[in-house]
């Protein structure tokens, strides 16, 4: 393998304003599965509520296949007028009271995933990271009208409790961020995630009650303040939005009542309607061959 730490360059200035921190290292990497946009837009809330500079900066010209995922840029009239270029990025945020945390934005590797996990690994272990975390969304049997449920994992498994639902074993097309952590397990550092449940009818939109039920848990772990009114707003306007467009779908309400129906008792009994191995990968597969690819926060 080739050196990991030819892979990015650091601002020193930023690094030394860490002394004494051990920070935690939010990793939110577009291009996997991501219902309701949990994990890009958790990544952008984060940038835009939180102070934040760039600690480093990755050569993302080595691991990016422009042919699979091409820049937008703008033709005006007679000339390219501008271009937005994808990058990977590792910024120092501050919560609301100056504490510090380290947040992963941008897609994820198109190739080299093992020295790029060893760069981020080499990295946190320099930086005294305590733990790595993610978010994702996943498309479920939910309604929008109930509290957003939330499954977590972990590198220590023993940490992981209250989960709304339980599957034994089943294997997916892995993600960057699945690998990431589970290297980080192999390296002793705790690596932990949390999964969103979006309704399926709303999979392909932006759900801000997942992005807000994940950051809760995220501040929680992180011990970190996120102001969280600007999300509730959003909350607030697309309830308002599904209740405007589903207004005079007759059968929508149907829907929704069985999925409460459903939710309210499995609440209730503890109990987990399970799917199948075959159609959990199934949903999963078709859902990444829905996807646009995303524009990513810098």
């Amino acid at each position: 393998m080739l050196d990991p730490r030819l892979l990015y360059t650091v601002d020193s200035r930023v690094w030394e304003s860490l002394g004494g921190h051990e920070p935690v290292l939010i990793h939110t990497l577009d291009g996997y599965i991501d219902a309701g946009s949990v994990t890009h837009s958790t990544g952008r809330y984060l940038l835009e509520q939180c102070e934040h500079e760039i600690l480093v900066e990755f050569d993302h010209d080595q691991l990016h296949d422009y042919r699979s995922r091409r820049p937008s840029m703008t033709f005006d009239t007679n000339h390219w007028a501008a271009m937005h270029d994808y990058s990977l990025v590792i910024h120092k945020l501050l919560d609301v009271n100056g504490k510090p945390f380290l947040l992963l934005v941008g897609p994820e590797p198109d190739t080299q995933w093992n020295r790029t996990c060893a760069a981020i690994l080499g990295l946190a272990e320099r930086l005294h990271v305590s733990s790595l975390l993610t978010v994702s969304g996943v498309p479920m049997a939910v309604p929008h009208t109930r509290p957003t449920l939330v499954t977590s994992h972990a590198t220590d498994p023993s940490i992981v409790t209250g989960n709304p639902m339980w599957i034994d074993r089943v294997q997916l097309p892995g993600s960057f961020s699945h690998v990431l952590e589970f290297r980080a397990g192999e390296a002793g550092l705790l690596g932990r995630g949390f999964v969103g449940h979006v309704p399926h009818y709303l999979a392909q939109t932006a759900f801000p009650q997942a992005t807000a039920a994940v950051i809760d848990r995220l501040s929680d772990v992180a011990d970190v303040v996120i102001p969280t009114a600007a999300l509730a707003e959003r909350v607030t306007v697309n309830l308002e939005t599904i209740a405007s467009e589903t207004a005079e779908d007759s059968e929508f309400p149907a829907v929704v009542a069985a999925l409460e129906e459903q939710y309210d008792q499995l609440r209730e009994s503890g109990a987990s309607a399970v799917p199948s191995a075959d159609e959990i990968g199934a949903a999963v597969e078709q859902f990444l061959a829905e996807q646009d690819p995303p524009e990513f926060p810098r």
